[in-house]
């Protein structure tokens, strides 16, 4: 009965938090018993020569061996991926996977610059500073030690990681991807002059998002409810 609760609410998660959070899961699962990190990392010559196209996603979803940085990072991606699709991005689906897969181009064109082969972290730095800067009346709480206004999260994240001994690099370029979305996507368009850059494709649209529905339609007789086919 436990499992069956566990699951119910499992299922109530929002589609791409629940899915990614599981890809993350079951491929750190993998490197337990089948997968080396070796298969899974972000190597360009791999990518491009040997046709290994796989390591352009693994790269996201390995973050490191199963202690205490592995669970740190989970629950900030669970936590922060949830309120961006439950908060700004409700009821658009396409729109929260585009923001992964901007994010995850821009990472991996600025990574291969600077020699970075895992980027999950990096791409959980850009979900919580995406966060952070829509929500920047709300007061968090970090672990029970520090409180602070909601735009200083994402640096107190850094400053976390790098006590756990990962590479301020990593949490930086987050930052920067981050930030460089919430400029085009909120910032840019309001400015005099400016405009919407970042367009979510229409295959997408078609293929997440439930179809709007026509204010100008009008119902069959027998569709309207309360009447009966005869």
């Amino acid at each position: 009965m436990a499992w069956q609760g566990l699951a119910a609410e499992f299922l109530q998660v929002p589609a791409v938090t629940r899915a990614y959070t599981t890809a993350c899961v079951l491929t750190t699962a993998a490197v337990l018993e089948l997968l080396s990190p070796f298969q899974l990392y972000f190597n360009p010559h791999l990518v491009f020569r040997k046709f290994q196209v796989w390591r352009l996603l693994t790269n996201f979803l390995f973050f490191g061996p199963l202690g205490f940085s592995f669970f740190f990072n989970m629950l900030f991606v669970f936590r922060y991926c949830r309120m961006l699709e439950e908060g700004s991005f409700r009821g658009r689906k396409a729109d929260f996977v585009f923001m992964f897969l901007f994010g995850g181009v821009l990472m991996i064109l600025l990574g291969f610059l600077g020699s970075l082969f895992f980027l999950g972290q990096a791409l959980t730095a850009m979900l919580v500073y995406v966060w952070s800067r829509r929500s920047p009346q709300v007061r968090v709480n970090f672990f029970g030690l520090l409180t602070f206004q909601a735009p200083f999260l994402p640096w107190a994240l850094m400053g976390f990681s790098m006590l756990l001994g990962n590479s301020i690099l990593v949490d930086l370029l987050g930052i920067a991807v981050g930030h460089i979305y919430y400029f085009l996507e909120d910032v840019f368009p309001n400015q005099p002059g400016g405009k919407r850059l970042l367009l979510t494709p229409g295959f997408l649209k078609l293929l997440l998002d439930a179809p709007e529905e026509d204010p100008n339609y009008l119902p069959l007789p027998e569709e309207q409810p309360g009447q009966q086919q005869q």
